[in-house]
């Protein structure tokens, strides 16, 4: 798996949701903060994004925007217009797929609105490097993937059919690949810092990628620097510059991202969990856990899987 695939994957917490919206003027929606990330995918009409300490955002037909820490924000067709709580049907209390209809009676809006459930008690690079709102307007020729992900995702919604819970939660995750290579791909080289950089770091691409392939990996810095072809210093060096930590920190950051997925995903003991990220005692992974997340490794996994208990 590549690098950006395998950190959302250990990032997640569970299933994405998506909801579609249909607004008719005037209108307007209170979103409430979530514990991850969201995302609005304008389908027809116009609209304004009004996020909390941020300058309003014009949104008009295929624009697509996301929220990288789900703060609480709102859309509306006019600044002015006030704004209702976002409650949406779902289909079934088990499904992904809901639906929420606002307004009176003037100018529709169609709106399919989303939420990543991602782990943000101690974020990755990948998602400090964001900014809050990242605003994809559409335009002939711009992202054809990611226009061809909305497309399938608007049409499954708007007629679910046998599997399309499946097709769905598939959808919402390759959409949000795609909103990170569109935004990847538009900042100007001179711009492009921290994690995002890394990948395409010809330094420091090779060393991220030993780290995810093996990290139970007894990994040194000596050793890093050896698949960058740099010095121990040199690649201390460059490594903090380009990623925003030192190469054994970040490797540390994995370690417990992947340790903190087992535990809320697996049934696997707390012994391979300490092994499979890279500690030869349950005792030292369980003292690094603590310290990373605030809470020993069996509270955090109790806590989680009652938060993901459906209600």
């Amino acid at each position: 798996m590549d690098i950006l695939s395998d950190t959302l994957a250990a990032l997640r917490t569970g299933r994405p949701s998506v909801v579609r919206t249909e607004a008719r003027a005037p209108w307007g929606v209170r979103f409430q903060p979530i514990a991850g990330a969201g995302f609005h995918v304008v389908v027809e009409g116009r609209c304004v994004l009004l996020p909390i300490g941020g300058d309003p955002i014009e949104l008009g037909p295929g624009d697509v925007v996301f929220l990288r820490r789900g703060t609480d924000h709102a859309i509306c067709d006019a600044i002015a217009s006030e704004p209702v709580a976002f409650v949406p049907d779902r289909v079934d209390r088990s499904s992904p797929i809901g639906s929420f209809a606002v307004g009176d009676g003037g100018a529709r809006s169609v709106l399919v609105c989303g939420a990543y459930h991602l782990d943000i008690d101690r974020p990755h690079p990948l998602l400090g490097d964001l900014p809050e709102v990242i605003h994809l307007p559409a335009g002939p020729g711009r992202h054809p993937a990611l226009r061809s992900a909305v497309d399938q995702l608007c049409g499954e919604i708007h007629r679910p059919e046998p599997g399309s819970d499946s097709v769905v939660t598939a959808l919402v995750d390759l959409l949000l690949l795609y909103i990170l290579r569109s935004w990847y791909a538009e900042l100007p080289r001179e711009q492009t810092q921290g994690w995002a950089s890394a990948l395409n770091d010809p330094l420091i691409a090779p060393a991220l990628k030993a780290i995810h392939d093996d990290p139970a990996h007894p990994w040194t810095v000596e050793s890093l620097g050896g698949r960058a072809g740099l010095s121990r210093a040199a690649f201390a060096r460059r490594f903090t510059a380009v990623v925003g930590e030192p190469p054994l920190s970040y490797l540390t950051t994995w370690r417990m991202a992947i340790a903190a997925r087992m535990l809320r995903e697996t049934g696997a003991s707390l012994s391979d969990v300490a092994e499979n990220a890279g500690y030869t005692s349950e005792f030292a992974f369980a003292r690094a856990f603590k310290r990373h997340f605030g809470a020993p490794p069996g509270a955090y996994r109790r806590e989680r899987r009652v938060a993901a208990a459906p209600l």
